[in-house]
C-alpha cells in the first residue's frame, strides 16, 4: 500500500512508544468531538451518518486553533498540499496472496471456489491473488489467468480457452479412464461416475470429484462400494461430500434393508382388498 501511494512509513519504536503522542490526541479530539455532538441524533442510513461525521470534520478543520491563531485547513494548505503526490489513477485494493498447485482439471482452488488456468501448467505451482472483486493466478510472476471473483452458485470458475477439445488427444487424464476405473469396480460405480463426468459443463470438471470418490472406495470391498453407487445415483448425489456422508453414515446399508422388508402377514391385518 505505502508503494501504491508513494508513501513511507515509520513504525513507533518499541517499549517506548514516545511517538505516537500526537497522532493519538489528534484521534482522541476528533473522536470526542464529532461523538459529543452526534450523541443525541438518530441516523437511518449508513450514507446520512457519513454526512453528518463529514461536516463535523469540517467544523473541526474551520475552527480556529488558540495557541496557533489559525486553523488546520489553512495550515494544510499552507504547508502541506504543496508537499503531497496527486493520488494514483486507481485506489490500492487490499489482497491476499496464496501459493495453489494446479490440479489436474487445470483448476486452482482460492477460498472454497475453483478457477482455471491454461491446461499446460497442470501439476505446476502458482501465486493466486485474491482481491474483493478478482482473481488472478500468477506463474514465474507472470500472470497467467484472471476471474471475477465468485461468492456464490457454481464453484467452478472456468475460462474455455484454458481447456481446449484437442487437449484429450494427448492429456494423461480423460473421461474414459476414469469410467474404465469405474468398471473394474462393477457397473453401478462406472454408471455413477459417467454420471458426474456428464453433470458438469466440461467433463473435466468432475475428474476432482471422481479421484475422491475413487478414494473414498480404495478401503470398501466391492460389493459395498457398488451398493454406495447405486444409493448415490438413486438420490442424484453427485458430489464428494454427499458420497462421503452415504458412506459414514451407512446409508447404502439402509436402503438395502429398507427395500428387504416386507409386511408381516397376519389375519388381523385387512388388507387393501378390504376398502373395495
Amino acid at each position: 500500500m505505502a508503494e501504491h501511494y508513494g508513501i513511507g512509513v515509520l513504525p513507533a519504536r518499541p517499549r517506548k512508544p514516545r511517538d505516537k503522542a500526537k497522532v493519538e490526541n489528534g484521534v482522541r479530539f476528533a473522536q470526542s468531538y464529532i461523538l459529543g455532538r452526534l450523541r443525541a441524533r438518530t441516523f437511518f442510513s449508513l450514507a446520512e451518518c457519513n454526512a453528518a461525521i463529514a461536516a463535523m470534520v469540517e467544523r473541526i478543520n474551520a475552527h480556529p486553533m488558540r495557541r496557533l491563531g489559525t486553523t488546520r485547513r489553512a495550515l494544510f494548505e499552507a504547508v502541506e498540499r504543496a508537499a503531497l503526490l496527486p493520488l494514483p489513477a486507481t485506489p490500492y485494493a487490499f489482497a491476499e496472496w496464496r501459493l495453489a498447485r494446479v490440479n489436474l482439471d487445470y483448476h486452482v482452488e482460492a477460498a472454497g471456489f475453483l478457477y482455471s488456468v491454461p491446461h499446460a501448467l497442470i501439476r505446476e505451482q502458482v501465486d493466486v491473488r485474491l482481491t474483493d472483486r478478482t482473481v488472478e493466478v500468477f506463474h514465474r510472476g507472470q500472470r497467467v489467468a484472471a476471474h471475477d471473483r465468485r461468492y456464490g452458485g457454481a464453484r467452478h470458475g472456468t475460462d474455455a480457452a484454458h481447456m481446449p477439445s484437442a487437449h484429450r488427444r494427448y492429456a494423461e487424464w480423460t473421461p474414459a479412464r476414469f469410467e474404465r476405473w469405474g468398471r473394474e469396480i462393477g457397473p453401478e460405480t462406472e454408471g455413477l461416475v459417467i454420471a458426474i463426468l456428464h453433470g458438469r459443463p466440461h467433463p473435466e470438471q468432475g475428474f476432482r470429484t471422481c479421484l475422491g470418490v475413487l478414494r473414498l472406495y480404495r478401503g470398501l470391498t466391492p460389493a459395498r462400494a457398488e451398493a454406495v453407487s447405486t444409493r448415490a445415483t438413486a438420490i442424484g448425489a453427485f458430489t464428494y461430500k454427499s458420497i462421503a456422508s452415504i458412506i459414514a453414515n451407512n446409508l447404502d446399508k439402509t436402503a438395502q434393508q429398507t427395500e428387504t422388508t416386507k409386511i408381516i402377514d397376519h389375519p388381523n391385518l385387512r388388507g387393501a382388498g378390504y376398502f373395495h
